[in-house]
């Protein structure tokens, strides 16, 4: 006797049998269920986090050491002074004149471009997950950095104000 289970669909009592989730009535969702387990077990899947891990992120003996940086005290340290110092508030979201809660630590000028500043408390602020990706486009764009990119030679831009303006513009 085949294995059975009710449809997925909701109270939809019809049975179906394995591999199918849906029932004849209901099949147009199966595509979708599967995309949305397939999203699912790729973000909780460890074999895809080691591969960002040891591929994509740590890629040469630079990024190893810039990347290990995250990993010690003194930057778990500086990383609670400056969420306090901006009470757990976006840096970049403020100058805008929006109050947005964050938890994410950035530095202001990357330190692929300019490793001494990593640990300057000056050179950090809060930002939140939208602005950290529009900053992030922003600075590949201008800096030069990322995979694949070349570092240019311009001017550091230190001004959480300045930056907004020149994100805003992209």
């Amino acid at each position: 006797m085949p294995k059975t289970r009710r449809c997925r669909y909701p109270n939809c009592h019809a049975m179906v049998t394995f591999p199918d989730h849906y029932c004849q009535q209901h099949y147009e969702h199966e595509a979708e269920y599967l995309a949305s387990r397939q999203r699912w077990a790729r973000s909780n899947d460890k074999q895809y986090t080691h591969k960002y891990n040891t591929v994509t992120r740590n890629r040469d003996d630079t990024k190893r050491q810039q990347y290990s940086f995250y990993r010690t005290r003194q930057w778990s340290h500086l990383r609670q002074q400056v969420l306090e110092r901006d009470h757990y508030l976006c840096a970049y979201c403020k100058v805008q004149g929006v109050i947005t809660p964050a938890k994410t630590v950035d530095h202001i000028v990357p330190i692929e471009f300019d490793e001494t500043l990593k640990a300057n408390v000056d050179n950090l602020a809060v930002i939140c997950r939208s602005c950290h990706r529009a900053k992030t486009d922003w600075e590949q764009s201008y800096y030069g950095t990322g995979q694949g990119n070349e570092l240019q030679s311009v001017t550091p831009i230190n001004d959480v104000s300045s930056i907004v303006v020149l994100m805003n513009e992209k």
